[in-house]
């Protein structure tokens, strides 16, 4: 019998990978849920502008939510699927009551640094277990969000 998976990476690495993987995606349905309530409450006179690009944040995210889950699967293991486990999993808060546009813009930047971090555990683990796609995975949302942790930094001045 074989210690490895059907992608051919060891088990317990696969294991590993997994466990990182469903903390990073307790973190994406926070933050995604936070965005959400951004987009629907926003107040201010940059309401228009925020509540339009909250909605592409939001969407983005959930694209994201169900590629972590897909990666999940493809090492062999279960997402997590509970809402009540992804706060418990998450660093990223429930961020409840905020509508003023600039505590709802620093709220986003937060929420990104916060998914970079956790991106970059995983991406160090990956590239010890020799896990390309998750590698790949982990590296291509951490260019995409560099760039828009750097747009709402200069947003924010």
């Amino acid at each position: 019998m074989s210690d490895t998976n059907a992608i051919g990476l060891y088990e317990s690495s696969a294991s590993q990978l997994a466990e990182k993987l469903n903390e990073l995606l307790a973190n994406y349905q926070i933050f995604y849920m936070n965005v959400r309530g951004y987009h629907w409450n926003v107040k201010g006179p940059q309401f228009f502008q925020l509540h339009e690009k909250f909605e592409e944040f939001y969407t983005d995210l959930l694209v994201k939510v169900d590629e972590v889950a897909e990666r999940i699967l493809t090492l062999g293991h279960t997402p997590v699927h509970a809402y009540s486990d992804y706060v418990k999993l998450a660093r990223i808060q429930e961020d409840k009551h905020v509508h003023e546009g600039q505590a709802c813009v620093r709220g986003v930047l937060q929420g990104y640094q916060t998914l970079i971090e956790l991106q970059r555990e995983l991406l160090s683990l990956a590239s010890d277990a020799d896990d390309e796609g998750t590698a790949a995975q982990a590296g291509d949302y951490i260019r995409e969000q560099e760039k828009t942790v750097w747009m709402l930094d200069a947003y924010l001045g």
